[in-house]
């Protein structure tokens, strides 16, 4: 073989090249939905031990969350506060409904509107709820400033979404 030829790639070696850039923006490990994805499932089996104690699911929780937050919004506010639709939200709130976490009535002036509010069950919850953040802080290894700037982050690319 020529020593010329060996400091050459070849045009099919171009090619093959250009083939796989061309499909990098492909891979798994450059896509950041996927450490998003995986995080996020993470974290909630994470959440899982915790809330079992309170015999609530990751959803219930931070519907749960919210309600102990405004006592009371519409069906429509909390899917949008949570980014859920009526169709994972209806189920969710029967269920809390018949924990005797909640109401679930209509609006007295626009039928259309379903309003929920906390009840005092679904309040008394608050308290035994009140280790969950400290317990989870055990399974995520990052310092209060480190989880700032990731909640920051987060929250600057959901903003950036909508």
């Amino acid at each position: 073989m020529d020593p010329k030829e060996s400091m050459n790639p070849s045009r099919a070696e171009d090619n093959a090249a250009a083939e796989s850039s061309k499909y990098d923006k492909l891979k798994l490990e450059n896509q950041l939905c996927f450490p998003l994805y995986a995080c996020s499932k993470e974290i909630i089996r994470r959440y899982k031990p915790f809330l079992s104690k309170l015999n609530l699911t990751y959803t219930q929780y931070i519907t749960m969350m919210i309600l102990w937050e405004e006592r009371e919004l519409s069906v429509k506010e909390l899917g949008r506060r949570l980014f859920l639709d009526s169709g994972t939200l209806t189920p969710l709130l029967k269920k809390l409904e018949a924990k005797k976490y909640l109401t679930r009535t209509r609006d007295a002036n626009d039928e259309r509107n379903l309003i929920i509010r906390i009840t005092k069950e679904g309040l008394d919850l608050r308290e035994d709820a009140l280790a969950v953040p400290d317990e989870l802080r055990t399974c995520v290894k990052f310092t209060p400033e480190e989880s700032k700037l990731l909640y920051k982050l987060l929250y600057s690319l959901l903003s950036g979404m909508e």
